[in-house]
């Protein structure tokens, strides 16, 4: 897993709809950025601590920039009010990781549908972009309250495959979405991809499902921590921090992440839903139980790493490199 942050300044940022901000990041040095695919997201090194994940937007071709969009959410713990009062300034400074792609897309299936709503769109842009590079058949929806809450508007209207999009907007009934027809007319192979409030990706995938998509054809991303995993038949775990010299044993109803701040050992934490991967720490002995929605099946397959703010163990000793 590659923790080295980069150094970046924003460059063109704007307002778009009713609290999107759009803005694109840059290098600090000039150079060019790492590359990405499409669905990848990085994470923004905020004011106060806070870490938080956003969709990679533009073109994956580019690695002259990266572009985002943040909507301002009243309900959020503090990243998009962060971004929208500390980012919003042609040139301002910021740390971002390099981008990881939870949401990756499958290049060579023989339809793809792109179903994003509300600030969920962002990873389909991207989406968007790689499919009509490759000139594989797609459709792009998008679902928004309304015209006047919408961001990337102009440029949706204006793109190369500008064709292939459909928006569909809440006081517009003539526009309204219908995930399982649409589904069900689609070519044989169709993979769909959802991104956007909790309830509005569960309706498409349930409506997906009924349309006769097989679960491995259906992809949603995540921002926020899945169900979360059952806990009544957890067991207490020693915890051995090898760097430290100090073993601990994590009760069956705490997280490892405060059964090691009991005996001293600061893991610096930030979304507490492992989602960010701030907690991350080396396995050295034993086998970990993921529980977070940040490490990558292959990640997860080597059982190297754990994320301590929720994970545990299916053996009764973890030794990490702490």
């Amino acid at each position: 897993m590659n923790t080295e942050l980069l150094d970046v300044v924003v460059r063109a940022p704007a307002l778009q709809g009713q609290g999107v901000a759009v803005f694109a990041l840059e290098d600090a040095q000039g150079r060019a950025l790492p590359a990405f695919t499409a669905g990848a997201h990085i994470d923004l090194h905020l004011p106060g601590g806070l870490v938080r994940q956003y969709s990679l937007c533009g073109d994956p071709a580019d690695t002259r920039r990266y572009r985002l969009g943040v909507l301002k959410d009243p309900a959020s713990r503090g990243g998009s009010q962060a971004v929208h009062q500390h980012l919003l300034r042609d040139g301002q400074a910021v740390s971002i990781s390099a981008p990881r792609n939870h949401f990756p897309l499958i290049e060579g299936a023989p339809h793809s549908v792109l179903m994003g709503g509300g600030i969920g769109v962002t990873p389909m842009l991207a989406m968007a972009a790689r499919l009509h590079a490759l000139g594989a058949p797609f459709e792009l929806h998008y679902s928004a309250r309304s015209r006047a809450q919408a961001a990337f508007l102009d440029e949706l209207a204006s793109a190369p495959w500008a064709a292939r999009v459909q928006l569909h907007f809440d006081d517009e009934p003539a526009t309204a979405l219908q995930p399982q027809a649409l589904l069900k007319a689609a070519p044989a192979g169709t993979h769909v991809y959802v991104c956007g409030p909790n309830g509005y990706m569960d309706w498409v995938l349930a409506e997906a499902e009924a349309a006769g998509l097989p679960s491995g054809q259906r992809h949603r991303e995540y921002f926020s921590a899945p169900t979360a995993a059952p806990t009544a038949g957890d067991q207490p775990v020693e915890i051995v921090a090898q760097r430290s010299g100090k073993t601990v044993v994590a009760a069956a109803n705490e997280t490892l992440r405060s059964a090691l701040e009991r005996v001293g050992i600061k893991v610096q934490v930030s979304c507490e839903q492992g989602v960010c991967g701030t907690c991350a720490c080396t396995v050295l002995e034993g086998t970990p139980e993921h529980r977070d929605a940040y490490l990558t099946d292959e990640e997860k397959a080597d059982n190297d790493q754990i994320l301590v703010c929720c994970s545990r163990a299916k053996t009764p000793r973890l030794v990490l490199d702490i």
